[in-house]
C-alpha cells in the first residue's frame, strides 16, 4: 500500500509556502497604506502556524499505527464476515468506496461537533483563529472514531485497500479548501462541492455559521441533511472558548482534562453521562424550585 497522502505532502507544503509568503507580502503593503487589520484575511501567525505543522507531523505516526491496526480488523472483517465481496477492477466500485467514505466521514464529524467526548479529539482541528493552508495540517491524533466507522465499508464487500485510498483521496482533497485566498466559485461547483467559501464557515465561531457544513468532499450532504449555512461574512475564527496556547499536547488534550475535572466533580450519574457524551457546553439541568404560597395572615 502507498498512501497518497504521504505522496501529496511535497505540494501541501509548497502551497503553505507561497501562501505564507503571500500572506507576507500584503500584510506589509496594508502596514504601509494604513489599512492593515489584526488579522486580515489569510495572514499567519508564526507561532500558530508551526503549532499546526507539529500537529501535522505527529499525526502522520499517529495515524500510521492505528490504521496499521485497523487494516489488519478491515481485512478480517472482508474476508471472514462480509456477505459480498465487491470487484475492485469495477467503476462502481470505486464510486461506492469514495461517496461511502465521504458519507461516513460527514456523519463522522457531525458526531464529533455534538458528542462531547469525540469533540475532545476534533477541536485541535478547529483551535487556531486563523484559517490558511498550515491550519489544514493541524489534525487530531486519535483518529479511532473515524477508523471505527469506515469498518462498516469492508464488512459490506468494500477491498479494505480501496477504503484506505478513498479516505486519503478524502483527506488529500480537504486541504485545498483551508484558505482565505479563494472566493466563491462557479454556481454549480459551490453547490455540489465543498469548497473553501462553505468550510470557512464550518471553521467560524460566530452563531450563524456553528456546527455547520461537515461535508469532506461534498457539499450535499448538508444541503440533503440540513446542516449547510451560506457564508454570508467573513468568519471569526477559533473556538467559542478559545484555548490561548500554542503547546500542542495542551491543544490536543485540553478537552479531555475538561471532561475529567467535570466528571469528577458530578454528584450524579446522570450528570457524569451528560459531561461525557452530551454536546459541547452540557451542563445538568437545573432544578425547578416549586412555588411556596406565602403564609396566611389575619
Amino acid at each position: 500500500m502507498h498512501d497518497p497522502v504521504m505522496y501529496a505532502v511535497p505540494f501541501f507544503l509548497v502551497l503553505l509556502i507561497i501562501e505564507w509568503a503571500a500572506a507576507r507580502k500584503l500584510a506589509h503593503t496594508e502596514l504601509q497604506h494604513g489599512v492593515a487589520e489584526q488579522a486580515p484575511a489569510g495572514a499567519y501567525l508564526k507561532p500558530d502556524a508551526w503549532a499546526s505543522i507539529w500537529m501535522g507531523v505527529v499525526s502522520i505516526g499517529t495515524s500510521g499505527l492505528l490504521n496499521g491496526i485497523a487494516l489488519l480488523c478491515y481485512v478480517a472483517l472482508y474476508v471472514y464476515v462480509a456477505p459480498w465481496h465487491l470487484p475492485a477492477t469495477k467503476w462502481y466500485t470505486w464510486v461506492i468506496a469514495i461517496l461511502g467514505v465521504d458519507l461516513l466521514y460527514y456523519f463522522y464529524h457531525r458526531m464529533a461537533h455534538r458528542v462531547r467526548i469525540v469533540w475532545a479529539t476534533h477541536q485541535a482541528h478547529h483551535s487556531s483563529q486563523y484559517f490558511n493552508f498550515a491550519t489544514a495540517l493541524r489534525q487530531k491524533w486519535n483518529i479511532s472514531g473515524d477508523v471505527f466507522l469506515r469498518a462498516l465499508l469492508p464488512l459490506f464487500g468494500v477491498p479494505p485497500w480501496m477504503v484506505f485510498v478513498s479516505f486519503s483521496i478524502n483527506l488529500v482533497y480537504q486541504f485545498w479548501i483551508h484558505t482565505e485566498r479563494i472566493g466563491k466559485l462557479w454556481r454549480p461547483i459551490e453547490f455540489v462541492f465543498n469548497t473553501p467559501s462553505h468550510h470557512r464557515v464550518h471553521h467560524g465561531m460566530d452563531q450563524q455559521y456553528l456546527d455547520k457544513n461537515y461535508g469532506g468532499i461534498l457539499i450535499l450532504w448538508d444541503r440533503l441533511f440540513g446542516s449547510f449555512a451560506p457564508e454570508t461574512s467573513r468568519p471569526h475564527y477559533g473556538l467559542t472558548k478559545q484555548v490561548d496556547t500554542y503547546n500542542v499536547w495542551r491543544l490536543q488534550t485540553h478537552e479531555y482534562v475538561a471532561i475529567a475535572r467535570d466528571v469528577r466533580h458530578a454528584r450524579r450519574w446522570r450528570d457524569r453521562f451528560g459531561y461525557t457524551f452530551g454536546p459541547p457546553g452540557w451542563t445538568p439541568r437545573q432544578p425547578v424550585q416549586p412555588d411556596v404560597p406565602a403564609p396566611m395572615t389575619g
